[in-house]
């Protein structure tokens, strides 16, 4: 019903800057809050960054200042500007988005992710 397509990885040195976008489609009503995870080898998923509906961002205080999300609601996208990345940068990123349907029902979706690869 609603797929997320993830754009804008790659590799990058360090102190270099990347910038993903994820694309929303399908039978959707409304997106409310978008965010970013990231998953780097051998480590759980953790929340990079979100930002609401309403354009209330949070953020990971690893990329605090860094980082910047937004989105455009007439595109249903949302993007990630990342900005004097590191090493430890490296993983996948995946977008995520909860999303209300034409059919009034709500629900989680993630893209497949996009791989961010920072060398030193």
């Amino acid at each position: 019903q609603v797929q997320l397509v993830e754009s804008g990885g790659g590799l990058v040195q360090a102190g270099g800057s990347l910038r993903l976008s994820c694309a929303a489609s399908g039978s959707i009503s409304r997106i409310n809050t978008m965010s970013w995870y990231r998953q780097a080898p051998g480590k759980e998923r953790e929340l990079v960054a979100l930002i609401s509906g309403g354009g209330i961002t949070n953020y990971a205080d690893s990329v605090k200042g860094r980082f910047t999300i937004s989105r455009d609601n007439a595109e249903n996208t949302v993007y990630l500007q990342m900005d004097s990345l590191k090493p430890e940068d490296t993983a996948v990123y995946y977008c995520n988005a909860y999303v209300t349907t034409i059919d009034y029902i709500g629900n989680t979706y993630w893209g497949k992710g996009t791989l961010v690869t920072v060398s030193s």
